[in-house]
């Protein structure tokens, strides 16, 4: 499958991030871009080009932006998703990142380990949201629907 080889998220119109948002963000990024599985689906009525692809991701018009290009600058694809569908898990998601950065500065390990697994949980039903989402715009692993979950997160939370 191709795959995403560079990753910008336009956050212009957004206030600065806190560094915890900053660091979640970081780590998504530098992930996403080391192991990733992203792949335009074969359309009847046009050719898609094939990646690497680069991925521009914003949110305009109150919609989550996805904007691709191959790694020679050739546009591949844009599609526009609905927030609407993320608005509760990325809320969710928030606050018990919240609970968590809190916990690791003051609770014991057993206590840390809890929220975490609530976090996960929570991720992973973004991802889940987030794949469904993308199902015939785009064919991605769960790894990588968890990481642009993560980067959905970060432009949510200031939009």
């Amino acid at each position: 499958m191709s795959r995403i080889s560079r990753i910008e998220i336009d956050d212009s119109n957004l206030p600065p991030p806190t560094p915890e948002i900053e660091q979640e963000r970081r780590v998504a990024m530098f992930d996403l871009i080391e192991e990733n599985t992203f792949a335009l689906p074969k359309r009847d009525d046009r050719d898609v080009p094939e990646g690497p692809y680069q991925l521009e991701l914003a949110i305009r018009d109150k919609r989550l932006v996805f904007d691709l290009a191959t790694d020679a600058g050739t546009k591949a694809a844009e599609f526009h998703l609905s927030l609407s569908p993320f608005r509760q898990v990325v809320k969710d998601y928030w606050q018990i990142c919240e609970s968590y950065f809190d916990a690791v500065k003051n609770m014991p390990p057993s206590q840390i380990e809890t929220i975490d697994m609530a976090r996960r949980g929570i991720h992973n039903e973004g991802a889940r949201i987030l794949a469904e989402r993308l199902e015939s715009k785009a064919n991605v692993d769960h790894d990588t629907a968890r990481r642009l979950f993560t980067l959905i997160c970060v432009l949510h939370f200031g939009g």
